[in-house]
């Protein structure tokens, strides 16, 4: 695991278009996002522990801003072949098991990843009605503990997503996101040998 900072994409940057394949054997394409009052989208995977550490409280989260009106999608872009626990049947089984409420969409060649300048897991960017960058950046302060190599403790530090909720509370309302937004913070995106962004 290599701890990896967001690229923190230019604010107001338009949201890339994509269509790739859920957990549910569809296609999910960003067009099905235009009449959401913010798109949420997250890149995302099975595995990585700092995306374990905010799992139950996203799926929480998104519940409630589901319900305002907030649309959730979730890409994972990891190199399954490298990383068997991410591959698609892995995401079929971490969505019914986190109870996610959202698409989680495998971006297979990663062509999706690069276009959003992603670095990390998790990467968060929430888009405005129009599809316009409002935010980037982290979920929380919260991180999980790291007890030795490969044990980490979520309980020390829980996650409680007010970074995230402070943004989609600003779009809802109609005001002005603070522009000082602190990158996330997470494990490096498993590009697969030859696709690493330069």
């Amino acid at each position: 695991m290599v701890m990896t900072a967001s690229n923190m994409m230019e604010l107001g940057t338009q949201a890339a278009d994509f269509s790739l394949k859920n957990t549910q054997g569809g296609v999910t394409s960003l067009a099905d996002y235009k009449e959401a009052k913010a798109l949420v989208v997250l890149f995302i995977c099975n595995h990585c522990p700092y995306v374990i550490h905010i799992a139950p409280k996203l799926a929480e989260l998104a519940k409630a801003y589901q319900a305002k009106g907030v649309e959730f999608v979730a890409i994972n872009s990891n190199d399954a072949k490298a990383y068997p626990d991410d591959s698609f049947d892995k995401m079929i089984e971490e969505k019914q098991s986190r109870g996610y409420p959202f698409d989680y969409l495998v971006d297979e060649d990663q062509s999706v990843a690069k276009a959003y300048d992603a670095a990390c897991t998790p990467d968060i960017y929430v888009f405005d009605q129009n599809q316009k960058l409002a935010y980037r950046g982290q979920f929380d302060a919260s991180r999980p503990f790291r007890i030795s190599s490969g044990n980490y403790d979520s309980t020390k530090n829980p996650a409680s997503g007010e970074d995230l909720a402070y943004a989609l509370d600003c779009i809802l309302a109609g005001k002005i996101i603070d522009k000082d937004q602190l990158a996330s913070i997470g494990c490096n995106i498993k590009w697969k040998p030859g696709n690493e962004p330069t």
